[in-house]
Formats: structure tokens, sequence, C-alpha cells
């Protein structure tokens, strides 16, 4: 196939995720996000750019599909970048998958998935919400180009009353940083009707860990030892040691479980800790 693809390439052992697919409507994100991977395998990762004849290779690569497997859209570009709202790729998507009975699972950053409401609200799917800090400050450094965090929350609770399942991802968590804001993350979930969380530490490439220590040096020398010295290396990524990745996933799931809201942690190797019956929020899409 040729848009629309096996999740995960990479066949990674900690992968959890059910059998599904992934699918970008754009090349590349808007959001430049400081801790993102992707920069690490796709050219000019922060030039948002839409793909070639986008429709066509869709609608192509849907006849060949199985339509009982959820298309995650999007797992490396944002399929809401700022240039969705004059170019409509997304909706355009959306509407094709609802007319062909996909089941899709929307991950994104952008409050412009509201737009999507009346197409979103009429077919078999999810829709999952990033939010790391409510930290307005936080937010803008560490995500200079997306959404503030407060316009991500009220989307979530726009689609949830309008119907529409909503998970959140937590992640990624970094020490230092947003650890210690676990807690006021979730209860303004679960009040904006999330029922799913989905979370994971922070696993940096060597470009990503150059953005993020280049924004907060003072991180520097308390998280080096921990990623080099005493955490692990696992494919293209560095691990936190497994006890601190272990009790971050434990505090996360603990306030998780005082909200009623199911929790999964992503690649970390806690397959236990889940709750959910996915750990990507898929389990949601009815």
């Amino acid at each position: 196939m040729d848009v629309i693809r096996d999740f995960d390439p990479w066949r990674d052992p900690l992968c959890t995720c059910p059998p599904k697919y992934g699918f970008n409507p754009y090349t590349g994100c808007s959001h430049k996000c400081l801790y993102c991977y992707i920069t690490s395998y796709i050219p000019r990762a922060f030039d948002c750019r839409p793909k070639e004849n986008l429709l066509r290779r869709v609608r192509r690569d849907i006849r060949r599909m199985d339509k009982l497997r959820v298309i995650s859209m999007s797992n490396s570009s944002d399929p809401y970048p700022p240039i969705e709202a004059k170019l409509g790729l997304t909706r355009s998507c959306l509407e094709t998958f609802a007319e062909e009975g996909c089941r899709v699972l929307v991950v994104t950053k952008s409050d412009l998935v509201k737009r999507d409401v009346d197409v979103l609200s009429e077919m078999a799917t999810a829709v999952s919400v990033t939010v790391v800090t409510l930290d307005k400050e936080l937010c803008r450094k560490l995500e200079p180009g997306a959404p503030p965090a407060e316009r991500r929350l009220e989307t979530m609770r726009e689609l949830s009353e309008a119907g529409i399942p909503v998970s959140l991802r937590l992640d990624p968590l970094i020490p230092g940083l947003n650890d210690d804001h676990v807690e006021e993350i979730v209860e303004a979930a679960s009040s904006c009707g999330v029922s799913h969380i989905v979370s994971s530490t922070f696993k940096p490439r060597p470009d990503s860990w150059r953005r993020v220590v280049g924004a907060f040096p003072e991180l520097r020398s308390e998280l080096a030892p921990l990623y080099f010295e005493k955490g692990m290396r696992h494919q293209n990524s560095w691990y936190l040691p497994l006890k601190l990745r272990r009790d971050l996933m434990e505090k996360v799931r603990k306030v998780c479980d005082e909200n009623s809201i199911t929790f999964a942690s992503c690649r970390e190797g806690f397959p236990e800790l889940s709750t959910g019956r996915s750990c990507d929020g898929s389990h949601l899409i009815p």
C-alpha cells in the first residue's frame, strides 16, 4: 500500500498497539515540538507540506486494506497543521473514510479538529489529544507551533459533548520538567470527558536531546546521567532507568484510577499496569 501503511515499521517489541494502519496526510509537522522524534527520519521535518495526489492515493489504498483494522492518523505528522484550515485535506480524507466505513483514530495537538465534529460524530472514530503541561510558558517553549493547552482541553470537552470518544496522550513525561504536572493534567482531562489516558517518558534521540537540553540547560546535569549512564539504549532511543520509568507510569496510573479513567503506557515495557483494552485508545471507537 502507498499512504495507508502498517503501523510501526520498526517492529518495536515494546509496542503493545493492536494491529492497525498509520496514515499521515501531511509530511512534516509545523508544531515543532522540542521532544519530537520525527526529525531523526523525516527530511525538513518541521516544514509541513501536503502529500501529492493524496485523495486518489487514499482511495486506491482503501480498496486494498482490511477495513476491520483501525487507521491511526497521524503518528509522524499532526493531521491538523495550520495549513489544514485552508487545504482541508484531513477533512476530505475523513469524509472518504466515513463513506467507506473505515475505523479511524485521530491523534492531534490541534483544536482545529473541532471543525470536523460534524464528520467525526457520524463515523466510527475516537480522538486522542496530546497535553504535556498546563503551564502556558512551558507549553510555548516545548511545543512552539502548537495551540495552547487550554484550547486543547476545550476541544476535548466539545468533542466529548458531541458524543465523540476522547482520550489523552500525556506524552512525554520529562523528569524535572513536567513530571510534577501529572495530577492537574489528569484532573483537567477528566473534567473534559476524557475516558482513557496513555502516557510515556521522554525517549531522546540525538536531535531531540540537543533541542531539549538546549532550551532547558539546567536539566542537562540531571538527565544526562539518568539516560546515558543509568538508562539504556533501545533501538534508536535512550530510555530512563527501569525503576524510574515504572515509578512515573505508576504515578500516572494512580491518578487515573482516582479519576475513574483507564490507563496505558506507551513502549515502556509495563503492559501489566494497563487498565484499558488498548494502549492507544482505539478500543474507544464504536
